[in-house]
């Protein structure tokens, strides 16, 4: 998955680019589309920024904190969902935001975070 970059990695990258590895460090650890550890298949980016936080971004986290049962920047144990919390996806017009995957969802009322969410979940065919 695009994104995963493990120290060892890194070290790959500044060698094969003529880098110290404190500046390949400083580019993943600056993007939050990067990462040093696995994600989930699906990414939940919960916008907390001002316009989102005013109209409940945080009743939004604390929803999804609850039904994934993990924090935010972790991944739930089946792997198929990350949370973050990120600070503006720029979109302030549209706040409270929730972007999972690339798709971004406006106006998100708590009470459906958890509908929205599960739509992405895969599904498991039994034999």
């Amino acid at each position: 998955m695009l994104g995963f970059l493990p120290a060892s990695v890194q070290d790959y990258i500044a060698l094969g680019l003529g880098l110290p590895a404190a500046d390949v460090f400083g580019v993943v650890s600056f993007y939050s589309f990067f990462t040093m550890t696995p994600r989930g298949k699906h990414v939940i980016r919960v916008c907390l920024g001002t316009a989102c936080f005013v109209k409940g971004a945080a009743k939004i986290q604390d929803k999804l904190t609850d039904h994934l049962h993990v924090p935010v920047g972790g991944t739930t144990e089946d792997r198929e969902f990350s949370l973050e919390a990120v600070r503006c996806v720029g979109a302030c017009g549209l706040a409270p935001v929730v972007v999972v995957d690339e798709v971004t969802h406006g106006q998100v009322d708590p009470a459906e975070i958890v509908e929205i969410v599960e739509s992405y979940r895969s599904v498991v065919h039994e034999a």
